[in-house]
This record gives structure tokens, sequence and C-alpha cells, in this order.
């Protein structure tokens, strides 16, 4: 039987939580709008309001995740090394995505299949990497900052896949190989013959 809608529409965290509710058991390409709407108490226009798309939802989930991210930055932390800042950055945002494990696997699972979906969700996922590389006090803009983002985006691709098979209660494991590959990052830039203004930690 279906939920009745609240007459107190929810906001969108909890619109967000519903989606993510139903993708931890669930494919994400299986969930409907009005089971989001259902799950959450919310209308489906009220669904509408805040999210026209499935792909608008998850790139409010996107930025839900910068914002927890974001919210963790210690201005006093800008004497450490570049590459720690960024190691940090990264785990927080997985740590952000912890308690949404399977619902974050579901997603990823289906957006490799949807070229569409995967694309609508590109810019926002870019602009978090770029956020990511602010917080550690380096800069985006330019032509050597999109390289920087765009290196750090299949850093943290590539840690995502290892942190969905990460059984460690302390994410050791994905955390090594985060830095392997930020340590690879920071060697490979540095042996480029524009060092000056292509490193990706500098």
């Amino acid at each position: 039987m279906a939920k009745k809608a609240t007459s107190r529409q929810p906001g969108s965290d909890r619109i967000i939580d519903a989606a993510l509710k139903l993708a931890s058991g669930m494919r994400w390409r299986d969930i409907s709008m009005e089971m989001i709407a259902n799950e959450s108490g919310a209308t489906l226009a009220r669904v509408y309001e805040l999210f026209p798309t499935k792909a608008a939802l998850l790139n409010a989930f996107i930025r839900r995740t910068d914002q927890s991210v974001l919210a963790g930055h210690d201005f006093d932390d800008a004497s450490e090394p570049v590459r720690e800042r960024l190691l940090d950055a990264l785990m927080r945002r997985l740590d952000a995505l912890a308690p949404h494990k399977e619902a974050v696997a579901s997603i990823t699972r289906d957006l490799g299949r949807d070229p569409a979906a995967l694309m609508c969700s590109v810019p926002a996922f870019m602009k978090s990497m770029a956020w990511s590389l602010e917080a550690a006090g380096v800069g985006t803009s330019g032509l050597f900052g999109l390289v920087r983002v765009k290196g750090l985006a299949a850093i943290y691709l590539s840690a995502l896949r290892v942190w969905l098979r990460d059984e460690t209660q302390d994410q050791s494991v994905t955390m090594a190989h985060v830095d392997k590959n930020l340590k690879r990052a920071e060697a490979a830039m540095a042996m480029t013959p524009f060092r000056g203004g292509g490193r990706l930690l500098r």
C-alpha cells in the first residue's frame, strides 16, 4: 500500500535520503520518481519542484557531500604538505559517503551503463574535484588547473572502486591506495617539461 504524502512537505535532504535508501536495496535505474516520492512522504509535485530529474537529485547528493567535506576544512592545515591535505579531503569525502555505501555501489554500477545519465553528473563531479583541490590550496584556473582537476578525478574514481570493496574498519586499504596514487601523480608531474605550472600538487 502506498504511503500517503504528508501535509507538511519534506525538504531536499529527506527526499535524497529516501532515494538513497531505495538504492541500497535495488538497482538505481529501476527506481522511479514516484517511488522516491512515496518513500519520502512527499507529493510527486514536491519532488518535481526540487528535482525535475533523477540526475538533478544525484547532483544534489554530490553537492551535499561537497558541503560535508568542506565543513571539515581546517585553515590551520595550510602548513601541511599538499599531498596530505588532498588525501584528507578525499578520505573525508568517502567518510561522508560511508552511511550510503550500498546505495553508492548501486548508483555507480548503473551510471556506468547509462552514458546519458553519466554525462549529466560529470559537471557536478568535476566541480567537486576542483573544490577538493582548492581546499588543499591548489589552484584550478587555466589549462594547468584543468589538468589538476582531471588528474584528481582519476585518482578519486580509482579510490572509489577500492573503497567499495574495502572491508577494513579504518579504510586503511583505501587510504593506502589514494596515498600511492597521489605520490605517483606528484612524481609524474614533476618530470614534465612544464614543472613550474603543471604540477598536480603544487
